[in-house]
């Protein structure tokens, strides 16, 4: 199989793998025991979330060790929302991650109003906008890093900046961005995942600004800052700070490879171009087909891509990223997405534009 489809999740690097493995086979107490087992599991723990810390450039004590990228953003979002004094008034994008809509959703029912911001042609939501749609009862702000769907960049230190100006908590899904571009400071919250950068499904960690008074969304639990329940999975978090510090981002070979697929395409597919983006997330659309089409013919000739986020393959509406950018729901409907990753290989690519050839005669 020829595999595409990194922005959804990446194989585990050796490093990791290996880290995984060693911990579970050797250090496998619990790490809040008092037993020397236990104790050692703690060490590690601890050791990991000083590597989390030192890659989000933030003091380890705001360091909340979670099973995903979901439960991050969710634990983010309705922490501060909740510890907010100045009201009900959230701003979000159209754009963002199903996880992040369903936090939104439910604070909606606890008589929250959210503002869904739009996003330009250039992928980034108007700033000026943003700016207007602040309000004295704004108590958050959260917006997703890098989207993941076309990867497009957003002007992270300029609304940083405005949260700041206005007292409003900062909210940040650096889910795709983390590892591969710059995080500023200042954020009160930010969520990132391990297995988008090599690491193992099914762990992640969220920064909770350690000043914020947050009260756990679940009382009585006893985990991490008494945020959290359940025993920690040590191996899969030794083996996340493995994968952050074996990880590189080789900017010039995504530019590279993005180059090739764009010149390599067929003329009925449209690239989506952003003013900052990530290149090696490449959403696409093929004139008068539907993504989930290419998708199945690709995967019958052995090559793995997507119609969008992982989060959102049972949905019939296209991806939130193209309809919030002004798209038409058939035009939605005709995306899918190409993501690289380390081996991405120029052979590959030639292969896949190849097969996208095929499909784009075959239903002209």
């Amino acid at each position: 199989m020829i595999y595409m489809d990194y922005a959804a999740t990446s194989p585990m690097t050796k490093e990791a793998l290996d880290a995984y493995i060693g911990v579970a086979q050797r250090y496998y107490g619990n790490s809040s025991s008092l037993h020397d087992l236990g104790g050692q599991a703690h060490y590690f723990v601890q050791q990991s979330r000083e590597v989390v810390a030192q890659a989000l450039g933030v003091t380890s004590d705001g360091i909340i060790f979670t099973g995903s990228g979901t439960e991050g953003n969710i634990m983010a979002i309705l922490s501060l929302a909740l510890a907010s004094k100045k009201g009900k008034h959230i701003i979000s994008s159209q754009a963002e991650h199903t996880s992040v809509h369903a936090a939104l959703n439910t604070l909606e029912k606890m008589g929250y109003e959210v503002t869904k911001l739009p996003l330009q042609k250039d992928g980034c939501i108007d700033l000026q906008e943003l700016q207007k749609t602040i309000r004295l009862d704004t108590a958050l702000i959260t917006i997703q890093h890098v989207n993941s769907e076309i990867g497009s960049i957003q002007p992270l230190k300029k609304i940083i900046e405005l949260a700041g100006e206005s007292g409003v908590y900062c909210h940040i899904d650096c889910v795709q961005s983390f590892g591969k571009l710059a995080i500023p400071k200042g954020i009160d919250a930010i969520t990132i995942s391990a297995h988008k950068i090599g690491g193992p499904k099914g762990c992640g960690a969220v920064y909770l600004n350690p000043s914020i008074r947050v009260q756990a969304l679940t009382p009585g639990v006893t985990h991490e800052r008494g945020l959290r329940g359940g025993t920690l999975d040590t191996p899969a978090i030794v083996a996340f700070a493995a994968a952050i510090e074996n990880y590189q981002y080789e900017l010039q070979h995504y530019v590279m490879l993005r180059g090739v697929l764009k010149s390599k395409l067929p003329e009925t597919c449209k690239l989506i171009e952003c003013k900052q983006q990530l290149p090696n997330i490449c959403g696409v659309m093929m004139d008068r087909v539907e993504g989930q089409y290419v998708l199945l013919k690709l995967n019958e000739s052995g090559i793995c891509i997507s119609t969008g986020s992982a989060c959102d393959i049972h949905s019939e509406s296209g991806t939130k990223a193209i309809l919030s950018m002004g798209f038409s729901l058939e035009a939605a409907r005709q995306f899918f997405r190409i993501s690289f990753g380390p081996s991405t290989t120029i052979e590959e690519i030639t292969r896949l534009t190849i097969e996208l050839s095929t499909i784009s005669l075959d239903n002209k």
